[in-house]
C-alpha cells in the first residue's frame, strides 16, 4: 500500500466514524458564565469595522461595460452600496444542531464528494 492510499484510507475511516462518536458522547452541557453584578460596567458590544472597497470613488472600472455604446462603469462611494454586499465574502456559518442536523449533512456531503474526486483521480493514474 502506498503512502497516499494509507492517508486516503485514514481520511475515509475518519469520515465514517466521526458521526458515530458524536452520538455516543455523554458530555455535560456547558454552564453559562455567572453574572457578578448588573450594576458593574457591562462590556460594550463590538461594532464591526466597515469594510473599505479596493477602489476609490469615481474610479473607472475597466472591463465591466460589455455592451457597445454603454457608459463606462464608475465606482460609487462605499456607503452607497447595499449592506449585504460586504457580507458576500464571509464564510457561511451553519449552526451546529447536533447529529443528523444540517451542518453534519453538509460536512458529510463535502467529505463524500472529495472521496469520489480522489477515487476518480486514482483511476486515471
Amino acid at each position: 500500500m502506498s503512502f497516499v492510499q494509507a492517508l486516503r484510507r485514514q481520511a475515509r475511516l475518519n469520515a465514517f466514524w466521526a458521526p458515530r462518536r458524536c452520538l455516543a458522547s455523554q458530555s455535560a452541557p456547558v454552564a453559562a458564565p455567572a453574572v457578578a453584578d448588573s450594576s458593574a460596567s457591562s462590556p460594550k458590544p463590538k461594532s464591526e469595522a466597515k469594510p473599505i472597497s479596493s477602489c476609490p470613488e469615481n474610479m473607472v472600472l475597466q472591463g465591466l461595460a460589455y455592451l457597445k455604446g454603454q457608459q463606462e462603469v464608475v465606482a460609487m462611494a462605499d456607503d452607497q452600496y447595499p449592506p449585504w454586499l460586504w457580507t458576500l465574502l464571509k464564510p457561511r456559518e451553519l449552526p451546529d444542531d447536533g447529529p443528523g442536523g444540517k451542518a453534519e449533512k453538509v460536512r458529510l456531503r463535502k467529505a463524500n464528494r472529495q472521496r469520489i474526486r480522489d477515487q476518480n483521480f486514482m483511476k486515471t493514474q
